[in-house]
């Protein structure tokens, strides 16, 4: 007992504290967010912190105490213990209750521009389109080793073709970074960016918060159709087909009164046109070939003339041979 006493002596003040202001938020709010704070400054940080005020808040610090409190509320909470691999690297935690998705932009909105630094991993395709760079003509070797096509006009480097410098994914390499900064372009827009969020429960990745109900009712109704269509094909009825199978039932049923007696007011409308097209198409503004649009029928063509015969010569009585 007097050594776990020394142990909890030697705990600084600043981490027992700590400890006990994640477990606060913990308690108080819903919704946390794993942050990732890569190339993030501290101004932008605080700048986001003042965008999220009265909403969230942001707790940085230390990975080893984070996974500690998050370890032991997992003991008596097992839905906590899927956090544990992701606290890890340059991240922090956001608190709120609030939606997530409206949070995200909150944060997320907040970029700065930075420039290209070596071994960096491209968050973008880093394209340099083709014409003048401003740079004199004492640079174009350094476009010669790189292979980049140049050409000398008016005293200044131009690119024949746009370059690809970096593809999206790839670590940026000296000589990107230095052909940029000799034409000072600063290509990457840095933030604060949300890779996971743990809600009621659930812990899902942050590319969950982009789906929106347009895209939730495009895929289900993709899926109702196709239910459909096997349904169909295997005469199997149920509440996908119904709509088919009565569209299918009432133009047969259509197409039997058309042809007997039998009508009914869906029928009738086509035993009308069928038994005077004229007038239904006048009644309805139709042509008379049954188009909409309420112009006239365009004409028929008169028939040509047929060309008259030539009169045969009258019979003079003699002939040239005679």
């Amino acid at each position: 007992m007097p050594f776990i006493q020394k142990k909890l002596d030697e705990i600084p003040q600043k981490k027992i504290e700590y400890a006990a202001r994640m477990k606060k938020y913990i308690d108080t709010y819903k919704t946390w967010m794993i942050i990732n704070v890569d190339m993030v400054g501290s101004r932008q940080m605080q700048e986001v912190r003042i965008a999220l005020r009265g909403r969230a808040v942001i707790l940085m610090g230390k990975n080893t105490v984070m996974r500690r409190v998050v370890r032991d509320l997992a003991e008596t909470d097992e839905t906590l213990e899927p956090l544990l691999p992701y606290l890890h690297g340059n991240m922090g935690l956001v608190f709120t209750n609030e939606s997530a998705a409206d949070i995200r932009v909150a944060i997320e909105s907040n970029k700065v521009p930075a420039a290209a630094r070596v071994g960096i991993v491209s968050p973008i395709d880093v394209i340099i389109p083709s014409g003048a760079t401003g740079l004199d003509p004492g640079q174009t070797s350094f476009f010669q080793v790189m292979n980049i096509a140049t050409k000398i006009v008016k005293g200044t480097i131009e690119l024949i073709n746009q370059v690809a410098l970096v593809k999206q994914g790839d670590k940026v390499s000296p000589s990107a970074v230095a052909l940029l900064a000799k034409m000072n372009m600063r290509p990457f827009f840095f933030s604060i960016t949300v890779l996971h969020v743990f809600e009621d429960g659930s812990l899902y990745d942050a590319a969950v918060l982009d789906i929106t109900d347009d895209m939730l009712l495009g895929k289900f109704f993709n899926g109702v159709n196709k239910l459909a269509c096997v349904s169909l094909a295997v005469g199997v009825p149920n509440a996908a087909t119904l709509p088919h199978s009565f569209g299918r039932a009432i133009k047969y049923a259509v197409a039997l009164a058309v042809e007997t007696e039998i009508t009914f007011e869906i029928a009738q409308k086509y035993k009308d046109y069928l038994s005077d097209p004229a007038a239904y198409a006048a009644e309805h503004g139709l042509s008379a070939g049954g188009a909409t649009g309420g112009g006239a029928a365009a004409a028929a063509p008169e028939p040509e003339p047929e060309p008259e015969e030539e009169e045969e010569e009258e019979d003079l009585g003699f002939s040239l041979f005679d």
